[in-house]
């Protein structure tokens, strides 16, 4: 399980005006804000854009560094895990466990279960009721130990939602190395990498 919300891309106007620094050419710029504040790449930036992009080596294409898009994933331990791979050009603010895992009732949408069934699934099911009475436990007696066994049985199955900010070139090296991994969180993420403006264009370039 992995979700999507408050996408916000940034920065596209003034990472284009880079691009074309190294030529003085930016007499030759025709991008323009449309009627609902969205950056359109007219046909003489689209064209430089996606040069840049091809041109085969991050040091042509440093621009795409300069488009940032932030988003909230909530997404299980398991994945975020993989995720903590990808640290250059980076930055994530996380729900807290360590603060607040104790803070409401354990649930079983609290946890990536869409590929349990039966017995995997009461499995999970019977572990949430245990996690729930260690949980009022440790609410009632601030007993740490309590605390430490929710910590320590917490399956990595747990969601957590961390705000997260990226740039396009970090997003060309995911889609490229994860575009067809076994972890369908994965292949969601690539999914949604598609939706983020001229993504075909310049993020997955090559395909």
């Amino acid at each position: 399980m992995i979700d999507f919300k408050e996408c916000y891309v940034m920065n596209f106007e003034n990472a284009m005006r880079g691009a074309r620094n190294p030529m003085n050419s930016w007499a030759r710029s025709d991008s323009s804000y449309d009627e609902n504040g969205n950056y359109i790449l007219g046909e003489n930036d689209l064209s430089l854009a996606k040069r840049l992009r091809n041109a085969g080596t991050s040091d042509h294409r440093k621009y795409l560094r300069q488009i940032m898009v932030s988003i909230d994933i909530t997404a299980p331990m398991y994945w975020w895990k993989e995720y903590d791979t990808y640290k250059v050009a980076t930055v994530a603010n996380s729900t807290s466990t360590m603060h607040k895992i104790h803070s409401k009732p354990f649930e079983l949408d609290d946890f990536s279960h869409d590929h349990l069934g039966g017995n995997g699934l009461n499995i999970l099911k019977n572990l949430i009721d245990e996690l729930e009475k260690i949980r009022l436990s440790y609410v009632e007696t601030k007993d740490k130990a309590l605390w430490y066994e929710l910590i320590q049985l917490l399956p990595s199955s747990y969601n957590q939602m961390r705000t997260c900010t990226l740039n396009y070139e970090t997003l060309v090296n995911i889609y490229r190395s994860r575009k067809n991994h076994k972890l369908d969180e994965w292949r969601s993420f690539c999914d949604w990498i598609k939706t983020l403006p001229y993504a075909n264009e310049i993020i997955i370039a090559e395909d």
